[in-house]
């Protein structure tokens, strides 16, 4: 009997029936997933270690058994695998299930942790008792929402992240930035901080107490690293607590804007991020829901811009309130920390104008009233803020205004609840800030850009269709030029589904080389003088 597929549709064939080994994966993970949900319901275990262990190792083990089985006996290259016949990938019925579940899941952990199980004065129950014996383990102390939270996302990045190698297997890149985020996201954002609990009163803090900190986020993503608590916490935690502040400050000021110029900033975004991490593997399935629309792209650039200015203000205010006005008390008092953060961000507003303004095009407009809110903002702040008042708003309510609306509403309710709605990155698009700063660095001096060889391009759209920034890569590629996008990830998705070789993320010089827009103009191209240009 034949075997060949004759079809010539582009659009895939439908899913096929899961064979038999696929059904024995789905139910070892339904069972690890059983018992966290018996937990939910205070159903108790009697060693929790042992049924902790079990419920991880069959939630790994069945979906990597389920990747193995879906993609190990295919060839080699890109497989839609019928997307959009599929409910739970095509905005179908499973697909708002699974993000309402997801949505539901957020609003618990981030609203109303004690329906979890957790417990402020005695022993946890439920879902975070069950995950007592690995946190003790790790860093001494019984689990919280958060270290829960944290497991099932290193779990989820892990088991996807094999999921995403089988199923890219063919393209050396993806293979090694998936290894990446797998890394950052265990050993960065999970092992490390828990292990640095131990520490905490210690004679190598000098008896001082470190606050958690996930080693790979930076301000604005983690927001909160310039609050005052966390201030004295690194200045009481001797040598170790000063290093991690000062490597706080590098990272925004020295070592992002150096990776970005090198790598764009994808070194982070698609590297090292866990947002990042998560939206590409376990989120991978959802990317060509992300909208490509004129309009979603004129809502992303309002909602973006004023994501900014907000974390610029918020942080500003923040740092502002812990401050004071005597000089001999404070080296650095509130008139003068204002006043650099308002010569700072002139001067960076006025290289902008000047040198970049026609590559900025519309966005040099946004970049202006952002600017002028921020000038403005600083101004009221001097004039009609008090003692821990910051214009009629208390400090503190600020900064809880920011977490909720930023951190917990739009990063973990929307961001990651609505990946079967709206694409796996909905909160990098729209709402990350972190995003948005080295987008903007991204686009104002950075090397990195996806060359395109318009002469090749068949118009098939399989690069937009799989951008998850929701980028018109082909309209790029019917020209012939080059793509530097403040939104591009660089997660080289689009290069890899590309059947005739037509993108390339690449790094080096532009010198010496043939203008793509010449050939598809089919216009003469004086090779001799290139080369005698080296």
């Amino acid at each position: 009997m034949s075997t060949y597929d004759r079809s010539m549709a582009l659009t895939g064939q439908p899913p096929v029936i899961l064979n038999r080994n696929q059904k024995i994966a789905t139910l070892i993970g339904m069972f690890g997933l059983a018992i966290i949900l018996l937990a939910a319901f205070n159903v108790s275990f009697p060693n929790k270690g042992l049924w902790l262990t079990l419920a991880l190792t069959s939630i790994i083990g069945g979906t990597i058994w389920f990747s193995r089985e879906a993609y190990l006996d295919k060839e080699p290259g890109i497989k839609n695998d019928g997307v959009w016949f599929k409910s739970l990938s095509n905005q179908g019925f499973w697909g708002w299930i699974a993000g309402i579940a997801l949505t539901g899941f957020y609003i618990v952990l981030y609203f109303y942790p004690e329906y979890l199980g957790l417990v402020k004065d005695g022993s946890n129950k439920g879902v975070i008792g069950l995950f007592d014996p690995l946190s003790k383990a790790l860093s001494g102390n019984p689990a919280s929402q958060w270290f829960v939270y944290g497991t099932l996302y290193t779990v989820a990045i892990l088991a996807f992240g094999i999921k995403f190698l089988w199923k890219y297997r063919h393209n050396r890149y993806e293979r090694i930035r998936t290894f990446s985020v797998m890394f950052f996201q265990t050993a960065f954002a999970f092992i490390i901080p828990e292990l640095m609990a131990r520490l905490n009163g210690s004679s190598l803090l000098n008896g001082g107490s470190l606050p958690y900190y996930d080693l790979k986020n930076m301000w604005p993503l983690n927001y909160y690293n310039f609050e005052g608590y966390r201030i004295k916490g690194f200045l009481s935690s001797g040598d170790i607590g000063f290093a991690m502040l000062i490597f706080g400050i590098a990272t925004v000021f020295i070592i992002s804007p150096i990776l970005t110029y090198r790598y764009g900033k994808r070194w982070y975004c698609s590297w090292v991020c866990g947002c990042g991490g998560l939206a590409e593997t376990a989120g991978d399935p959802f990317r060509h829901l992300s909208d490509k629309t004129v309009k979603a792209w004129n809502i992303e650039r309002w909602v973006i811009h004023s994501v900014v200015v907000f974390v610029t203000l918020m942080t500003t205010a923040v740092i502002y309130s812990y401050l004071g006005h005597d000089t001999s008390k404070y080296w650095l008092t509130k008139s003068t920390f204002l006043i650099g953060v308002a010569v700072l961000l002139t001067v960076v507003f006025a290289w902008v104008m000047i040198f970049k303004r026609k590559q900025f095009q519309k966005d040099a407009i946004y970049g202006a009233i952002g600017y002028f809110i921020v000038i403005i903002a600083l101004i009221g702040f001097h004039f009609f803020s008090g003692e821990g008042n910051v214009f009629l708003f208390k400090s503190e309510t600020l900064r809880k205004s920011y977490s909720f609306l930023i951190g917990s509403i739009f990063s973990g309710v929307i961001g990651t609840g609505f990946y079967p709605i709206l694409g796996n990155r909905v909160w990098c698009r729209f709402g990350c800030p972190m995003a948005a700063i080295l987008g903007f660095q991204q686009r104002l001096f950075s090397k990195f850009r996806i060359t395109t060889n318009g002469g090749q391009c068949i118009s098939c759209g399989n690069c937009s269709t799989y951008c998850e920034m929701g980028i018109d890569v082909r309209a790029y590629a019917q020209k012939g030029e080059n793509i530097v996008r403040s939104s591009c990830v660089g997660c080289g998705i689009c290069s890899a589904v590309c059947p005739r070789g037509v993108l390339k993320l690449e790094n080096g010089p532009l010198k010496g080389r043939i203008d793509s827009n010449q050939v598809l103009l089919g216009n003469d191209v004086d090779l001799m003088q290139l080369v005698n240009q080296k």
